[in-house]
């Protein structure tokens, strides 16, 4: 994880966000037949704007890597997120760039943020089928599978419902 950063997203990563987020999902299979979710996903500053927007950075040459938007609930991005709960969308990490641990990086930023805002847990889904090694990412880093949470934007889209409790210090 060493020479990564994650902060902030400024308007003028919106692009490589966007360009990075279509390509990880049509990668993992998850874009097939669903093009209209791919203009949802290339929306960087929609999402921008309802939500915090982060960013992993290749320190040395300010390459964007990834990118996540983290969200709380009753606010238009939030699926899963209940009073208390803070909730990530769209986590995607540019194809090239897998396996440097932004993806890592940027879930931690989330939690962080969410531990920060007096949260009591993040919550997240993940689509069944798909994204293998994102679940075994969020498996690593303490996410339970939640099946109460799980739910089906589309005929044939199965979401599996994950939850990371956070500890009071």
């Amino acid at each position: 994880m060493t020479g990564l950063r994650v902060r902030r997203a400024e308007p003028a990563d919106f692009a490589a966000v966007a360009r990075l987020t279509v390509a990880a999902y049509e990668a993992d299979g998850q874009l097939k037949d669903e093009n209209s979710y791919a203009v949802v996903l290339a929306d960087v500053a929609t999402r921008a704007a309802s939500g915090e927007l982060l960013v992993a950075v290749d320190e040395a040459s300010g390459v964007v890597l990834g990118a996540v938007t983290f969200v709380l609930p009753g606010t238009p991005y939030a699926e899963l997120a209940g009073p208390g709960e803070a909730e990530f969308r769209m986590l995607a990490v540019d194809p090239a760039a897998q396996g440097r641990g932004a993806g890592s990086a940027l879930v931690r930023a989330c939690v962080a943020r969410a531990a920060e805002l007096g949260c009591s847990a993040v919550v997240i889904c993940v689509r069944s089928g798909k994204a293998a090694v994102a679940q075994q990412m969020y498996e690593r880093l303490g996410f339970v599978r939640l099946p109460e949470k799980d739910w089906s934007p589309l005929p044939g889209v199965e979401l599996l419902g994950l939850r990371l409790a956070l500890t009071r210090s």
